[in-house]
This record gives C-alpha cells, sequence and structure tokens, in this order.
C-alpha cells in the first residue's frame, strides 16, 4: 500500500511538473484613426503573483518585454516607441537593481502608418518573461487583419474586431488561447477602463511606487545641491561670490535695491539651470530617459563623457565655451534694468563653464538613468545651491569678511571632483558589460579599478602626487589631511570585495556578486573545503556559482559525465532568473549539498535567456513549436519545452551518464532538505544501475 501511494505522489510531482505555463492571456485589438493610420492594442491579463516585465525594466535584473513589427518596410511605418500601461517600480536584492514589472494587467499600444494600400495584414513578435516561483522566457505573434484602404480618407472611424494571434495545430505550440480573444463590442474607452482597474493588492503597490519616486527624486535634488555646493568652491566660482554681492550692495543706490537686485539674480542662475534641465526632458521626453540610460550604447557614451569631464578637472585641458558668448552676453549685462541683471546669470553661468561644466553634465546623466523629470529636480537643486549664496550675503554683506580667502585648496576642491567623476564613470561601462554579458567587467576587475582611483585620490590629498594646476606644497590642512583620511579608510575597505566582501555600502555601483570571476569570493570556503587549490578545468567547462564544475553546452557536458561515470544534473536556468539565484545561493551553498554537486555529479546549466546567435548553420525551425532557433537560448528554451512539455525555470534532473532520466524533475525548491534528498534518490538511482 505504501508502495502504491509512493507511486500516486510520484505521478502526482511529474505531472505537475511536466506542464507548459503560460501564465499571460492576450486580447488584441485594432483602431482605424485615419484612412492609412491604425492603432495596435494588446492587452496581456496576467495570472494572479505572476509579474511581466516593463520595456523600460533597468538591466542586470529581469529580461524587459521587447516588441518586433515584422516586415515593416516599404509596408507600414511604426509611428514612435510602444507605449505601455503603469508598471510597478520595486528593488531587487538578488540582482541589486530597481525592477520594472506588471501585475494582474499590462496594456500595450503602437500607432502605426500604412504605405502599402495592398497590405492585408501586420505581425507584432513580442518576447518577454514572466516570473514567479519560476521564470519562463515567453514569446507569441499576433497578427492583425487590416481592413480595405481606400484612396479616399473615410469619414467616419470605425473599429475592427479583435484579432487573435497566429495560431498553428501543433501540440506544443506556445500561442494564445483563441477562447480567451473576446470581440469588443465597447468603445475603446470603457476598454481602457477596465484595464486600468487593479486589485487593491495591485494599488498598494502603486502607491508604495510613488513614495519612492518621489523619495527618489528627493535624493537627487540632495546630491544636486551637493554637487552645486561643490561648484561653489572651484576656481570659477568662488572668486565670483564677493565681487558680485560688492556690485549690488555699492551699484544698486540702496541697501534695498541691492538685496532685491542680488535676489533677482539668485533666481535667474536657478531658472536658466532648470531650463537646461526641461531643455533635456524635452527634447528626450521624460520616458524615453530611462530607455536610453538602459542602451548598451548611450551607457558607453555617458561613460566616455565622464571620463572626459574627469580630465578636464584633473586639468589635462579646460572646457570653454566660445569667447564670443561671454562677449556678447557681457553688452547686454553692462546695460541697466532688470534684463541686464539675467544676462550677468547667464554670464556668470557662461564664464563658469569649465568648472560647473562637468558636474552639470555628470548630474544630468545620472538623471536621465531615472527618467521622468529627474533631469529638472537635479538642475533645480544644484542652481539652489549655487544662487543661495549670492543672495545670503546680500542680505548679510558683513559675512563676506568670514569667506576664507581664494587659494590652492580650490583646485584640490576640483581635482577631487575629477577622481569622483572618473569612479562613476565605471559604473556606466559596467551597465554596457553586463548588458552585453562580455565578461570584461567583472566584479573583480570593477572594485579593484576603484581601489586605484580611490588610493591615488588619497595620495593625491596626502600631496605626494601633483597635478597640472597645483602649486608645491609645503604642508597640508587639517581639513586636507582629514579628507584624505576618509578616503584611505574607504580605499582600505573596499580592499575584502576582492575576496567576497559584499560592500553594502556601494551596493548596486558594482556588478553583482554573480558577475564575477569567483563569486563567492577568491579563497573561497565551505564546510572546511577551500577553493585555492589549483584545479584542471575539464576540456568546455567553466566554473559555476561556488566554484562548482559546470557545463554550458549539453552535448559536450554528456560526454564528459560519460568519461568520468557521473550522473548528471541538468540545470534549466537563466540568467535573469531571480529564483535561479536564490537556488544557487541559499541551497546549493548548504554544506551538505554543496560537496554533491561538486563531488558526485557532473552540473549542465543550459541558459534560456542566452541572446547570443547561434551560427547560421546551426539556426533551426522547431519541428515540434514551429518556432525559428536564433540563439542559444532559444536552443535550450526548445531542448526542455519539446523534452520535458516544461518552460518554466529553474528545473533540474538528473540523468545517467547516456543523457536519460533517472528520477522525476523538480522546480524551485528552496527547502534545502527536500532539495538533498531529491539529489541523493537520483545519485543513489544512478549508483544502483
Amino acid at each position: 500500500m505504501k508502495k502504491n501511494l509512493f507511486f500516486i505522489l510520484l505521478l502526482i510531482s511529474w505531472i505537475s511538473q511536466a506542464q507548459l505555463l503560460d501564465p499571460v492571456k492576450w486580447k488584441t485589438s485594432l483602431t482605424k484613426i485615419s484612412n492609412n493610420e491604425f492603432e495596435l492594442v494588446m492587452n496581456a491579463t496576467i495570472e494572479p503573483e505572476w509579474h511581466m516585465y516593463s520595456q523600460y525594466t533597468p538591466d542586470g535584473g529581469a529580461l524587459p518585454t521587447v516588441f518586433e513589427y515584422k516586415e515593416a518596410k516599404g509596408n507600414y511605418t511604426v509611428v514612435g516607441k510602444t507605449s505601455e500601461s503603469k508598471y510597478i517600480k520595486e528593488y531587487n536584492d538578488i540582482f541589486e537593481v530597481d525592477e520594472y514589472f506588471f501585475s494582474n494587467t499590462a496594456q500595450f499600444k503602437q500607432k502605426i502608418k500604412v504605405t502599402n494600400t495592398q497590405l492585408k495584414e501586420i505581425k507584432v513578435y513580442v518576447e518577454y518573461q514572466v516570473c514567479k516561483e519560476q521564470c519562463i522566457q515567453q514569446d507569441k505573434t499576433f497578427t492583425f487583419k487590416l481592413p480595405e484602404i481606400k484612396e479616399e480618407k473615410p469619414a467616419v472611424v470605425e473599429e475592427v474586431k479583435t484579432i487573435a494571434p497566429e495560431t498553428e495545430a501543433k501540440p506544443l505550440e506556445l500561442e494564445i488561447d483563441t477562447t480567451e480573444v473576446a470581440v469588443i463590442e465597447e468603445p475603446v474607452g470603457k476598454e481602457e477602463a477596465k484595464t486600468a482597474v487593479a486589485t487593491e493588492e495591485h494599488k498598494d503597490l502603486v502607491k508604495a511606487e510613488k513614495r519612492e519616486e518621489k523619495r527618489s527624486l528627493w535624493t537627487i535634488f540632495i546630491f544636486a545641491f551637493l554637487g552645486g555646493f561643490a561648484a561653489l568652491l572651484t576656481p570659477c566660482v568662488f572668486p565670483m561670490i564677493p565681487l558680485t554681492v560688492s556690485f549690488f550692495t555699492k551699484q544698486s543706490g540702496s541697501r534695498e535695491k541691492g538685496i532685491m537686485n542680488a535676489v533677482f539674480y539668485g533666481l535667474s542662475i536657478i531658472v536658466i539651470y532648470v531650463a537646461l534641465g526641461s531643455l533635456i526632458v524635452g527634447i528626450f521626453g521624460a520616458d524615453s530617459l530611462n530607455a536610453l540610460s538602459t542602451s548598451v550604447i548611450f551607457n558607453i557614451i555617458f561613460f566616455i563623457i565622464l571620463v572626459f569631464f574627469a580630465a578636464s578637472f584633473l586639468g589635462a585641458f579646460e572646457i570653454v565655451l566660445p569667447q564670443s558668448w561671454a562677449n556678447k552676453v557681457d553688452m547686454q549685462a553692462g546695460k541697466s534694468g532688470i534684463l541686464a541683471i539675467f544676462f550677468m546669470a547667464l554670464a556668470l553661468a557662461i564664464v563658469s563653464f569649465s568648472c560647473t561644466g562637468p558636474i552639470v553634465g555628470t548630474l544630468l546623466v545620472e538623471a536621465s538613468s531615472k527618467g521622468g523629470i529627474a533631469p529638472i529636480v537635479g538642475m533645480l537643486g544644484f542652481s539652489s545651491a549655487i544662487a543661495l549664496p549670492f543672495m545670503l550675503f546680500a542680505l548679510f554683506p558683513g559675512w563676506l569678511n568670514s569667506l576664507p580667502k581664494s587659494g590652492g585648496w580650490m583646485n584640490t576642491v576640483k581635482a577631487s571632483l575629477g577622481f569622483l567623476e572618473l569612479a562613476m564613470a565605471f559604473k556606466f561601462l559596467s551597465n554596457a558589460d553586463l548588458v552585453l554579458q562580455l565578461h570584461w567587467l567583472e566584479r573583480e576587475i570593477f572594485i579593484a579599478i576603484w581601489i586605484a582611483i580611490f588610493a591615488t585620490w588619497a595620495f593625491y590629498l596626502f600631496g605626494k602626487i601633483t597635478l597640472p594646476h597645483d602649486s608645491p606644497l609645503s604642508h597640508i590642512s587639517v581639513g586636507r589631511l582629514f579628507m584624505a583620511l576618509i578616503i584611505s579608510i574607504f580605499t582600505i575597505y573596499l580592499i575584502p570585495g576582492l575576496w567576497g566582501a559584499p560592500l553594502k555600502v556601494i551596493s548596486g555601483f558594482p556588478p553583482p556578486m554573480t558577475y564575477s570571476e569567483s563569486p563567492y569570493g577568491v579563497g573561497y570556503t565551505n564546510g572546511g573545503e577551500t577553493t585555492t587549490t589549483t584545479e584542471v578545468l575539464p576540456e568546455h567547462a567553466h566554473y559555476g556559482p561556488h566554484k562548482i564544475i559546470a557545463f554550458h553546452d549539453y552535448d559536450k557536458g554528456v560526454a564528459y559525465a560519460k568519461q568520468a561515470g557521473k550522473p548528471i544534473l541538468l540545470d534549466f536556468t537563466g540568467h535573469a532568473c531571480v529564483n535561479c539565484r536564490k537556488m544557487e545561493e541559499h541551497v546549493w551553498s548548504k554544506s551538505e549539498i554543496l560537496p554533491l554537486l561538486k563531488n558526485d555529479v557532473v552540473l549542465i546549466s543550459l541558459y534560456v535567456d542566452d541572446k547570443r546567435e547561434l551560427e547560421e548553420k546551426d539556426k533551426y525551425t522547431s519541428p515540434e513549436t514551429g518556432k525559428e532557433i536564433k540563439t542559444i537560448g532559444n536552443k535550450w528554451s526548445d531542448f526542455q519545452i519539446t523534452r520535458y512539455q516544461n518552460n518554466a525555470q529553474p528545473f533540474y534532473v538528473i540523468l545517467d551518464a547516456e543523457g536519460k532520466d533517472i528520477n522525476t524533475p523538480v522546480g524551485y525548491t528552496p527547502d534545502a532538505d527536500e532539495y538533498k534528498t531529491w539529489l541523493e534518490g537520483g545519485i543513489k538511482t544512478f549508483k544502483e544501475k
């Protein structure tokens, strides 16, 4: 009886694992705007507790939703970007990034303009990731049937009924359940209103996101204010304070008028810089800024810009605006009246650009990565710090006597800003490397670069290094000494990061622990076992988590297992799979499990979200699903679907050395004892064969 019960439970477990999960149901519709203009609408209904990710979710976490409009060239034009409904923002402590996702519902819209009047349909390919306890890489193809496009523009705007995505009568095709596709009988406005309705949980998450957004904007404002204060202490700005305030107090005729002019001068500074932030948002669009910041090309451009700014601050050259600009503005500032005061403020911005430009540029780059109105908020904080002293010293001119004299300390401030700019630059280069998965700038290299930068900064502050604009030092001030000590302490704090320390103070700046030569540190010890001994890796093998020897190619892994006489742990995983990382960090790391993974099995990890393209000769169309297999991830995903009728990750199977299954597959198993029992059962079955 017990044996029968065990068999039934095993069968139920197998059935629960061997299924294709499809937690997102789609409904599509097409609305005619004009004779040859249409709006494609794609509504996603997401099962409870599952998350689907925004097009703009930052790199380094879950995979974004991507739309591809098929055969557009010569047939139709895609007008603007695909818009999407409001997403939820939440910090992921596994990947150490914010993630933007949809819960319950999502809506995407795209306007298109048809240029080929004979066109009968438009196909849209969408690729996305959806996660709960497991992550699934999904893709769909939607087919929108077009009405007849007449030569003359029709007088009445009509709406075309919902068209279901393209389907084929194949047993494993991950297509949309046509029973879920409903004809739209109501106006679009009502349909949109229905889509916008969310659960109370969803509303609470949206409110939390808004609170987080406000906190983020306040953080940008505060850092921008500190940046403006730092700019005040540079040689281009600081000497202007007493000169400008003296002008207003002496040349305005009366103290009251002088104060009024100084206040207007300060407000003019704020208006000029806020206008710059508004211009950036206006050119790129509030929503597009975040998309730009997550682009590989723009991250590399940001890196180059910041290195350029850093070189300027360190004395390699001066960044100046054309002299003709300053001359023209000075001519206007020489006149009397309110307008002249505004041009005085503009003249300050132009003349001081060699010092303020790199700071402003860095703030705009960093604010752009937040998207929305962040560049405007950043410029408000920066300009407020610049304007405030001019207004305060006009109100209290006696304070001028307490100002420190101009001198070499201002060059120290400028050079210090250069070191900070250089450190920040590598954050953007790291983002690009993470997206491309090149592993050129892994965690250890990033930390080593920061150690070198901050150690050099400390030596500079101690007076051991001089830069082009510095004067010889006979001694250093107490303030400079304290700053040198703080930078030295921070540098020493970074060093254990090379051996796997988490470095929580700079969390989010370096690549995550998993993106590392040795994810758990050089000399990592677990259960009395150290990994500092020299090991010879088998051909085609790599070090996986916890320095487990792993293969990323199925055939090569099976060949090695046959040679070694060991069972295979087949691991369907993904770079952007959160629970895959949780399993590796919290279950595989256990002292009772890690030795089994290192010594008793051959690990084959197949990444279903690997975007690297296959060679042309290796590309194919899946005979089971009918999908085009173009990337390495496509290949392993198709393998999992066709062999196990399962498309979720993580997904684990134990095979014998011939590649045949010897136990029931399991998915996400956070209980370490349960996973150990499953793993030992597979190893025992292999040994008994």
